[in-house]
């Protein structure tokens, strides 16, 4: 099988990436006649096109080539006039002007079937002389892997952009077709709508064409990370294509998510994203003061993932904060979110709390919070709502008395939580000087009484002190009311004058004097008062002093019996039902012995006492007496206070041993006259439990000395 060129095409010098070798080794094969092909086998692949070199040298001039395609490398070749079907077309010389001697030629649209040897005769028709050379080329074909070139240029959304797609080879064949095919996201294959296509064909060379297809269209970010394929297809069936990634650079709306609102204390937590190709740079700042805060250390943030964290917020965190997306360096998107953080403060209360009667109570209760509080006024011990509002509230009352002091509570309601804050009010008042406040003038002592009421309480001053060194001024107090009493003796004044004053101010009132004379069944009266009152203290020292009496008798009984024997008469007190000791105030003490009487010196409690009665009574009388029935005598009994100092136990019984013996002589004596004068005065007595015993004061006056003082325990 041969193939038979006649047909001239241009000469053109092939480039490498024809598919074609370099010149080779000239071969000699007569004198005269050489030919130089590539060394080596040629390589090709089926579509494209295959170029092989050759130069010859003949003694003749040749008009025509020939070649031939052999099926082995050894032999001869089958030389067949006749030009094959399937090389028709696809054949051409490199160099029309034989006579330059380039055998080179191209073959296009290739197949797997063209491969094999070739073969070069060289013919001159008017001289009829005609060369074959022995040396042949080989050529092999091979499948189809050369793919399409590519080009993506920068693609940008919205803005219009161009694809190139270059087919393989640079071949003067049959020109390719050239499709382009989209695939998006999710594999479904598409085209772009909106495109243009536009196939070129750009001579190289002479003999060297290159095919090209464009495709131009408005890029979007749905474009990007999508699939576009250029297909070209070579005669044969013969198919190559090239996918490429399509990158459209884009930014879209930023998106904040987490919740805006956050309670104090806790955690806020805020994404800030937007979707762009390359990845944007997102950026939080917080507005202060219509201003972007540049102090950013309050809060963390990650630029790459946009998330914003602020651990234990605090009302101070609310506020806008503006979330930035740079993209290719360039500031795109900017948004805006309000934070509100949920807070409370403690209830804040202003305004005076002391004020006067009469005047006007203002106070302000507000609590710093979000959302805005219920603030409510209530008075303490009252389920009355006296005031309320939001935010804040203002408790008014006017005129003010003193029933509105007392302690108000402001309370703040927010959500869940309860917040109360107390303050205690404070009225200051004073009323006018009360009726009953007079003076009454009693010989020649003043007494005045002064009422008013008051808080703080009031103070009292009395003008009419100042020209008087004697007085007295008793002050008593009862809830509010103050009571002020001033004694004052030899005043000579018709008025008196009241001042009492506080805080809030001063009130005066002139005091009438009245003369106040006792009336006559008054003053009876008063007297009976005063005697029922005098028998009573009379009759309760009777019986105490009775009873040290007693005591002192029966002692100063004993020592005139050890000594002196001469003596014969005894003194002595009898007391019914054993020895008893009455006391001052009434108490009865009995069985008291003398022993515990006179036990060491003690303060003796002495008085005067009128005795009725006071007899010496031998022996013989004293037994008679006892058996006698009772009869209670009268006496008045006065009262006298005196103290005896304490002296040693030891010397005392001494001191008291010696002066019994001294006046042991004299008491017979004093006593005999005590109940002589006794009996002639004949005064009036009053009752005293002191049985059979009668006596004055006169005569006790003296008998003290003698009997009672040195016994008296």
């Amino acid at each position: 099988m041969f193939l038979l060129l006649w047909t001239p095409v241009l000469l053109c010098e092939i480039s490498a990436d024809t598919g074609a070798s370099v010149w080779g080794q000239q071969h000699c094969e007569q004198q005269g006649y050489c030919v130089t092909l590539s060394e080596g086998e040629l390589t090709a692949e089926a579509g494209l096109c295959v170029v092989i070199p050759c130069s010859f040298t003949t003694i003749f001039t040749p008009t025509h080539v020939i070649w031939y395609k052999c099926k082995t490398a050894e032999g001869k070749c089958d030389k067949s006039q006749s030009v094959q079907s399937e090389f028709r077309d696809r054949v051409s010389l490199l160099e029309p002007d034989v006579s330059q001697r380039n055998c080179s030629i191209m073959i296009n649209d290739l197949r797997e079937s063209d491969s094999g040897f070739y073969q070069l005769r060289v013919e001159d028709t008017k001289e009829k002389e005609a060369f074959t050379f022995i040396s042949k080329a080989a050529v092999t074909v091979k499948g189809l892997s050369q793919k399409p070139t590519v080009v993506i240029p920068p693609l940008t959304a919205g803005q219009q952009s161009t694809l190139t797609c270059t087919a393989p080879g640079l071949c003067s064949g049959s020109a390719p077709d050239i499709t382009w095919s989209w695939r998006g996201k999710r594999n479904n294959d598409s085209y772009i709508t909106g495109n243009t296509t536009e196939f070129k064909t750009e001579i190289v060379t002479a003999g060297t064409q290159r095919h090209t297809s464009t495709l131009t269209f408005n890029p979007l970010a749905e474009h990007h990370s999508t699939s576009v394929t250029c297909t070209v297809s070579f005669r044969g069936d013969i198919t190559t294509e090239e996918t490429q990634t399509v990158n459209v650079s884009y930014v879209k709306e930023v998106q904040i998510t987490g919740s805006r609102k956050v309670t104090e204390g806790e955690t806020l937590s805020l994404t800030c994203s937007v979707e762009s190709f390359p990845p944007s740079l997102i950026t939080w700042a917080k507005m202060n003061e219509s201003e972007l805060q540049e102090d950013t250390d309050t809060f963390t943030q990650d630029q790459r993932t946009g998330a914003l964290s602020i651990y234990n917020v605090t009302a101070e965190d609310s506020g806008q904060y503006v979330c930035t997306a740079t993209h290719l360096n360039k500031t795109h998107k900017m948004r805006n979110v309000t934070v509100t953080v949920i807070y409370i403060r403690k209830p804040q209360i202003s305004g005076s709390t002391a004020v006067n009667e009469g005047d006007v109570l203002s106070l302000t209760c507000s609590a710093e919070s979000f959302p805005p509080s219920v603030i409510m006024w209530t008075k303490l011990s009252s389920n009355t709502t006296l005031h309320n509002g939001t935010g804040s509230a203002t408790l008014v009352i006017p005129n003010v008395t003193a029933e509105h002091s007392g302690q108000y509570i402001c309370t703040a309601n927010h959500l869940n939580t309860t917040l109360t804050e107390r303050v205690t009010v404070t009225v200051t008042w004073i009323t006018e000087i009360q009726t009953g406040s007079v003076c009454e003038l009693q010989s020649d002592v003043l007494t005045c009484w002064c009422v008013s009421e008051g808080f703080p309480l009031p103070t009292f001053k009395w003008p009419l002190l100042e020209d008087h060194t004697q007085y007295s001024v008793v002050t008593s107090v009862s809830k509010q009311t103050v009571n002020s009493t001033v004694t004052v003796r030899n005043h000579g004044n018709t008025a008196v004058e009241c001042v009492a004053s506080n805080e809030n101010r001063e009130v005066k009132a002139n005091l009438t004097i009245q003369t106040k004379l006792p009336e006559a069944g008054k003053s009876e009266e008063i007297f009976q008062t005063a005697s029922r009152l005098e028998v009573i203290i009379a009759f309760l020292i009777g019986v105490v002093l009775s009873a040290v009496v007693c005591c002192l008798a029966i002692k100063c009984h004993r020592h005139k019996q050890k000594k002196s024997e001469n003596v014969d008469e005894t003194m002595e007190m009898i007391i019914p039902q054993g020895n008893m000791l009455v006391h001052e105030n009434g108490a009865v003490d009995r069985g008291t012995t003398d022993t515990e009487l006179n036990s060491g010196p003690k303060d003796v409690e002495y008085a005067s006492i009128d005795f009725s009665l006071l007899k010496r009574m031998r022996p013989s009388e004293v037994a008679r007496r006892k058996q006698e029935s009772t009869e209670t005598e009268y006496s008045e009994v006065k009262r006298q206070v005196r103290e005896e100092k304490k002296e040693d136990a030891g010397e005392e019984g001494e001191t008291l041993e010696r002066k019994e013996e001294e006046v042991m002589v004299e008491e017979d004596e004093e006593t005999r006259h005590c109940v002589s004068e006794e009996e002639n005065r004949g005064d009036e007595a009053v009752y005293s439990n002191v049985k059979e015993i009668m006596y004055n004061k006169d005569c006790v006056d003296r008998c003290d000395g003698l009997m009672m003082e040195p016994h008296c325990d």
